[in-house]
């Protein structure tokens, strides 16, 4: 273990979050946690400081890892590139280096059917999540050329099967598939790695989701085969883990579909 000592992980939407049953509740955060176990150094962004600064703790607190965190949103209504730019800088000035972006964070307004949908909602999706993508990719891109990082993305189900009541969240989601399929096509020469998963995980937001909009989580989560979902840590977290490991390169423009207890499907 700890062969990402020395190295620093972007990670966006990583604030800590649990379910109601204590147990980890954020991809983000998982996928945080699995990087500390690691030895990575952190740089973590989110739209709630309070979130952050309770990972930042509990990260350093238990792994002896640093953590630079960055409260940046992603919206209409920002200066976007200035966002994206602002926390590659901080990274740089803290850590000297960006060796993996993971491209995690994701509002949307689940449950709202395609005419009910607002443009306020349709953009609430696509800035916090596509251009999102698109802002910290073209940030990090020169950094990670020098590392010869890894990009990991993360689209959605929603996106593959047309889920009811998600048509911005599944747009989103496309569009981040697509535009990972395109760097991964422009920047292999670069020895940059570039794939997406999608996952199904058991998160507080999914826990949330069928609270708020029962019948909208029943016709579109399915309980995986293995008969659990995916825990955000040992199953998405550690994945993303591979993914940064130079024998995985080889995978480089791959969409990998993650179920609870199904393992890898390329």
């Amino acid at each position: 273990m700890g062969f990402l000592k020395g190295k620093t992980a972007i990670i966006t939407g990583a604030g800590r979050a649990v379910l109601s049953d204590g147990r980890c509740g954020s991809i983000g955060y998982g996928i945080a946690t699995a990087y500390a176990k690691e030895g990575a150094n952190l740089v973590i962004t989110g739209r709630n400081k309070q979130k952050l600064a309770d990972a930042k703790e509990e990260l350093e607190r238990l792994y002896g890892i640093q953590v630079l965190t960055c409260a940046a949103d992603i919206n209409a209504d920002a200066d976007n590139q200035a966002v994206a730019e602002g926390v590659v800088k901080e990274t740089m000035d803290a850590f000297g280096r960006i060796d993996v972006l993971i491209n995690n964070a994701q509002a949307s307004a689940s449950g709202v059917t395609l005419v009910d949908h607002t443009t306020e909602q349709f953009n609430l999706a696509m800035y916090s999540g596509l251009y999102a993508v698109f802002y910290y990719m073209k940030a990090c891109y020169p950094h990670l050329v020098e590392t010869k990082g890894s990009v990991i993305n993360f689209a959605s189900g929603a996106g593959l099967f047309g889920n009811y009541g998600q048509c911005a969240y599944a747009a989103a989601k496309e569009g981040i598939r697509g535009l990972t399929r395109v760097a991964a096509t422009e920047w292999a020469k670069d020895g940059v790695n570039v794939n997406i998963i999608c996952p199904l995980a058991w998160t507080a937001q999914l826990e949330n989701f069928e609270k708020a909009y029962p019948d909208a989580f029943k016709a579109n989560v399915k309980m995986p085969p293995a008969g659990h979902y995916g825990d955000a840590e040992l199953e998405i977290g550690r994945v993303c883990v591979q993914l940064a490991s130079p024998d995985f390169k080889y995978m480089t423009g791959e969409t990998i579909t993650l179920e609870g207890g199904m393992g890898l499907r390329p």
